[in-house]
């Protein structure tokens, strides 16, 4: 259900070369002629101003087309050359069956990944997806051959203790998919309890997010409401206990408290309509993703969202994922752009004179540059 990132030209745009002053930076002036407003009435891409483009690129154009001082100009292109230097490395996990392809790529526009296998033989039985800077690496199932899982667990630590050039742990966060459809759990809790956690110590809690997946065949799928495509009462609270049961195991064996989230990752049968599964709840996942990630590498994700609408239309209602998820995004923005690279700052009243926390598109500023690029790749605008 992925679509192919596609380049595209906006003819009704000017290419001219724009200095900035006192520092010989070169950058394209791709503003509309006539400077009016993106519009907001195209299809399904990423539409109207800027095309289908980089974050990074429509980010620049913006600061670069502001009317601020060209000093205060050139210190946010250096901390956005700082941003988009950032790297996001996902490690997926899990029993076989679980759906961990099919969750990659309902996630993330695989169609355009470049796959490979571990850089080293340390984790050669993983595989790799890159998308610009952002790395999926793909584990084998769990479960099937005894001595298969124990070298399966072996090339994780070694992937999990893996660091780059400044120390840091290569691997940004491990997503721990399960089958909610099946009590035989036994092989993921043992990952979790005895590999996971104790190689990502204090910092598991915020570098693991688990979900359900196949959420919709639990209970044998008697009671998913197709038309809806979403869990009927009974279902729902089902998948309630389900998560509940799981974190409850997990606290009790190793002392840390994981919320797992209940999803579906989506699938096709065929090609007979009646049998595509639509994904339900994927905006959740991607929200907690997205907080898990640190606030300086999160728009990593944004140019690497699946493009397929229909996969963020559904979910659970308990909260305005999308919504949180663009805001998280703002996070990055703020963060890094105007605030410098401290990691755990907040952002400020204003950015570029204008007030970050306001909800609702603000044409010209960056919040609204990011919210609608996002927004729209979610199959809403903000």
């Amino acid at each position: 259900m992925a679509k192919t990132a596609r380049k595209e030209t906006d003819n009704s745009k000017t290419n001219n070369k724009k200095t900035v002053e006192n520092t010989g930076m070169e950058y394209e002036d791709t503003t509309i002629g006539d400077g009016s407003e993106p519009d907001e009435t195209s299809g399904e891409e990423n539409s109207g101003r800027y095309g289908k483009k980089n974050i990074y690129d429509i980010l620049e154009e913006e600061i670069v087309a502001s009317d601020i001082p060209e000093k205060e100009k050139v210190a946010k292109l250096s901390n956005l050359l700082r941003l988009r230097s950032r790297k996001v490395n996902i490690l997926v996990v899990g029993a076989t069956g679980v759906g961990k392809s099919s969750t990659i790529n309902a996630l993330f526009n695989m169609e355009i990944a470049k796959v490979g296998i571990g850089v080293d033989p340390e984790t050669s039985l993983i595989e790799q997806y890159v998308l610009d800077n952002l790395t999926i690496w793909d584990t084998p199932g769990l479960g099937d051959n005894v001595e298969r899982d124990r070298e399966i667990k072996r090339q994780i630590v070694a992937k999990l203790n893996e660091s780059d050039e400044n120390d840091n742990s290569v691997i940004d966060l491990v997503l721990v998919l399960l089958d909610a459809s099946t009590k035989d759990l036994g092989t993921t809790y043992d990952l979790i309890n005895n590999v996971l956690i104790p190689c990502l110590e204090d910092e598991a809690s915020k570098r693991i997010i688990i979900g359900l997946n196949q959420s919709d065949l639990a209970m044998k799928g008697a009671h998913w409401d197709k038309e809806r495509n979403m869990p009927d009462d009974v279902l729902a609270k089902y998948l309630e206990r389900k998560a509940h049961s799981v974190s409850e195991r997990i606290r009790e064996a190793t002392g840390l408290k994981l919320d797992p989230v209940t999803f579906c990752a989506g699938y096709m049968e065929g090609c007979d309509p009646a049998e595509i599964r639509r994904p339900y709840n994927l905006t959740a996942l991607l929200y907690h993703i997205v907080k898990a990630v640190p606030k300086d590498k999160r728009l990593v994700l944004v140019n690497n969202l699946n493009e397929e609408s229909e996969n963020w239309e559904y979910d659970d209602g308990k909260d305005d994922y999308k919504k949180l998820t663009v805001e998280s995004f703002f996070e990055s923005v703020g963060n890094s752009i105007v605030g410098g690279m401290e990691s755990g700052s907040e952002i400020g009243d204003e950015l570029l004179g204008i007030p970050g926390m306001i909800v609702g598109a603000v044409v010209g500023g960056l919040f609204g540059t990011v919210r609608g690029f996002v927004g729209t790749a979610l199959g809403k605008r903000y």
